[in-house]
């Protein structure tokens, strides 16, 4: 048996993050992290959980060099404020202020200080407007993930019409296999999938949306290659070519062939369903896969009448987790699709 290794990145994932816009075209939002930068220690006892609450005062107190004026614009009492600045100097050790009555100017500890309480304070608001954006109902985001072999034209046309409603949604979109996909949905980095088979688990809440029947797929000079229909028995001697462990394609297989009565001989292993309908065209085998997008020169596509060869597809999302607008208008239009997904 050979391995076919066709590399996608992020372990045979293919994400496309940002804006899709009404034309289609794709508005790149990649985010480049700094290496130098660590995670914030939260602990309770942590400086992070100890400073946070008093950045902000602080950092009024600093621009307005003057208490009570500080004191006004964040609504509390110049006295509390006072108290505040004293405990966050106490805390660091350090003087940040040097005090005229109720006026006070920065020391240079102060002005460092004043340079870094700034930039995390613009962060937390970065992260607060992020998240909010991705809530809006008219124009937030929804992280949806699909097979691969949906990705040509299924799941374009789906977004595509969902936009005609809502224009201003915009998607990240994660292209893998079922196992993978099923793991970033219970992690959190996906509100919805499209999978198969349609999963059966207790945190998961699943819905059946169409079947796709499944075809025989012989090189066109293959001995089976007039007929228009087969039953699978008729290939048991075959070497087949076939998607990887892991594959939702892959489990059934190996069940549809174990209900035709035979174990199949395996040739090869891939991650693409293209890629292996090249090597069946190769001559190198035969393969159980789902119709092409666009007929595939070399090979004849042969209808399976037993078993009964198809694939369920349904949207899959965790079962009890808060959900955004946008996720549940889509998910919402998905499963108004139910019998009509794949037309």
């Amino acid at each position: 048996m050979h391995k076919v290794q066709i590399s996608h990145p992020l372990m045979h994932e293919r994400r496309w993050e940002g804006t899709v816009s009404p034309s289609g075209n794709r508005k790149d939002n990649s985010v480049t992290s700094d290496t130098s930068l660590v995670a914030a220690d939260v602990d309770p006892g942590s400086w992070a959980a100890a400073l946070t609450p008093r950045l902000a005062q602080f950092v009024a107190v600093a621009r307005h060099e003057h208490v009570t004026r500080a004191a006004r614009e964040l609504g509390v009492p110049q006295s509390t404020l006072s108290r505040a600045m004293v405990r966050l100097e106490d805390d660091l050790g350090v003087a940040l202020f040097a005090r005229r009555g109720r006026t006070v100017s920065l020391t240079p500890a102060g002005r460092t200080f004043l340079a870094s309480a700034e930039r995390a304070l613009a962060a937390v608001e970065q992260a607060a407007e992020e998240v909010r954006a991705d809530a809006d109902p008219a124009a937030g985001k929804v992280a949806f993930g699909f097979l691969h072999t949906l990705g040509s034209e299924t799941v374009p046309g789906l977004i595509r019409s969902f936009r005609a409603d809502h224009p201003r949604v915009r998607f990240s979109l994660v292209q893998t296999y079922g196992e993978a996909m099923i793991e970033r949905l219970r992690a959190g980095d996906l509100d919805l999938c499209l999978t198969s088979p349609v999963p059966d688990a207790p945190d998961l809440a699943a819905r059946r949306l169409d079947e796709q029947r499944l075809r025989l797929v012989v090189p066109e000079e293959h001995p089976l290659a007039h007929r228009r229909r087969v039953r699978l028995v008729e290939a048991a001697e075959e070497a087949f070519i076939t998607l990887e462990p892991g594959y939702g394609m892959r489990r059934i297989f190996d069940t549809l062939c174990a209900e035709a009565g035979f174990r199949p001989r395996i040739a090869f292993e891939g991650e693409e369903a293209e890629t292996l309908r090249g090597l069946v065209a190769a001559g190198l085998g035969v393969a159980l896969l789902p119709p092409p997008a666009v007929p595939r020169p070399g090979v004849r596509e042969l209808a399976v009448t037993q078993p009964r060869a198809v694939r369920e597809i349904g949207v899959a999302w965790v079962e009890g987790r808060p959900e955004t607008p946008p996720v549940a208008a889509f998910r919402a239009f998905l499963l108004g699709r139910r019998g009509r997904l794949l037309a």
